[in-house]
């Protein structure tokens, strides 16, 4: 195996030695360290280069690591969750969302258009052709960094649209183009039906825990909700306009007992009211402190969570900023500042979205193979857990050593995914040019710059 990053993060990739066998091991070895080294574009093709994997291998290996090797996903991503376990809480929290990876070319496999957020207004929706990633993360707040929460994708499913008969206008047209790899009426599953497998299988890890999932308003819904394994309990955005009910009444007459009782205010109607009364509190959402309103009920969202009982929260901008906004949870136990709270912890796994493509090039790689897609794009987040998890264990302590000194930003106060890559690759520049005992102080000094010149460039 080709020794590219430093010694000290050889412990993290032993702990996938039993998921491969001995030459998919080698292979996965190479391009994790691969991936982390190169810079630029990172496509799969750019990476062997990078790195020269060539010389340790010939280069359709590794195109057959991904289209053709056997082994499994969830096995991976199960040895990340026990190398993220012991940093975790009692209570785990993780979250749920979807990323778009914007593609070009037909011949993408599984690629179609998708709503992009990132360009859409409420007025104006834009979509964009790529790759739909519903993703399962941990949020995590590491030890260099207390008051700080990380997400840690665990696992990720690639969306895939249903595959149509639409024909291109005029008469006698064609199947329209770049359908290749879409789902048939079998294979077809929703975005929520997709995170609730994921969701069943962390909790199937840990059955003698809690977890409390993090969702925005599409993973609300009763395919959700309505089938949450027993230890786990869900926050997430209410719909404005939701249909509220009391618990029905304990009735001694004969005949089917009731499913739900009395129609209570919708939340807009409760923001609405004028005789409210609403609770003033400052809390920390979003890593600043916030002044709020609140008013919250207990109630039954039959269409959406059956006879489940409820913890809704109506919340208010006194500034009027912000709208007003509902969320709930399915967790009693929780009090409304404290569900508040949780929620914003959903906010690490957007900024993750941003890390893997501006820093791994997780929309770089053009698969046209279907093991292939829908291996790369979980793998480049698997890296991603991997690094984090190397600087909460020995980076952060060289830290000092690999940060830039930016005069014009000085109120930046924590570490970013950014600074801990480029620690990273300092530690291996420095440990791969001056471990060699051979080199004398004066050559020492002579490379020295080199090291802080290829610091900058990262």
């Amino acid at each position: 195996m080709p020794d590219l990053l430093v010694r000290s993060f050889a412990p993290l990739l032993l702990a996938f030695q039993p998921c491969f066998t001995r030459p998919s091991f080698d292979s996965f070895w190479a391009l994790t360290c691969a991936w982390i080294l190169c810079s630029g574009r990172r496509s799969l093709t750019r990476v062997m280069q990078s790195a020269q994997l060539t010389d340790f291998k010939h280069y359709c290996s590794f195109h057959r690591f991904f289209s053709q090797a056997r082994w499994n996903l969830d096995d991976l991503s199960r040895c990340v969750f026990q190398l993220l376990l012991p940093l975790c809480p009692e209570v785990l929290v993780g979250a749920v969302d979807d990323t778009l990876a914007r593609k070009s070319g037909r011949h993408i496999w599984g690629a179609g258009m998708h709503h992009d957020p990132l360009r859409s207004t409420q007025k104006r929706p834009f979509f964009a052709f790529g790759h739909n990633f519903v993703v399962f993360s941990l949020q995590v707040a590491l030890p260099f960094a207390p008051n700080k929460y990380w997400a840690f994708p665990i696992l990720v499913r690639m969306y895939r649209k249903r595959q149509t008969a639409r024909r291109a206008p005029g008469k006698g047209g064609k199947l329209e183009s770049k359908q290749t790899g879409q789902a048939t009426a079998k294979q077809y599953r929703t975005r929520p039906e997709l995170a609730l497998e994921m969701i069943q299988i962390v909790a199937s890890w840990i059955p003698q825990r809690m977890l409390r999932v993090l969702g925005d308003s599409e993973y609300a819904g009763q395919s959700i909700s309505r089938h949450l394994p027993a230890n786990v309990k869900l926050i997430s955005r209410m719909n404005m306009k939701a249909a509220l009910y009391a618990l029905p009444e304990k009735a001694a007459k004969r005949g089917r007992r009731r499913k739900k009782g009395n129609r209570l205010p919708s939340p807009l109607q409760l923001a609405q009211n004028k005789k409210a009364k609403w609770i003033k509190t400052t809390l920390t959402l979003y890593g600043k402190q916030v002044k709020l309103w609140y008013q919250t009920i207990d109630a039954l969202w039959y269409p959406s969570a059956g006879q489940q009982l409820l913890r809704i929260v109506v919340t208010r901008d006194p500034s009027g900023r912000r709208r007003d906004d509902c969320f709930f949870s399915t967790d009693l136990t929780l009090a409304p500042t404290q569900i508040l709270e949780l929620f914003s912890l959903r906010w690490p796994l957007e900024v993750c979205f941003r890390d893997v493509k501006q820093f791994l090039g997780f929309e770089d790689p053009q698969n046209r193979v279907a093991k292939a897609t829908t291996r790369t794009a979980p793998l480049i987040f698997l890296v991603y857990d991997l690094v984090l998890l190397w600087h909460a264990q020995v980076g952060h302590r060289l830290a000092p050593k690999s940060v830039l000194e930016r005069l014009w930003y000085p109120q930046k106060d924590s570490v970013s995914f950014e600074d801990i890559l480029r620690t990273l690759r300092n530690a291996t520049w420095e440990e791969r040019i001056f471990s060699d005992p051979a080199i004398d102080a004066h050559t020492r000094k002579i490379l020295q710059p080199f090291v802080e010149w290829a610091k900058a460039l990262t």
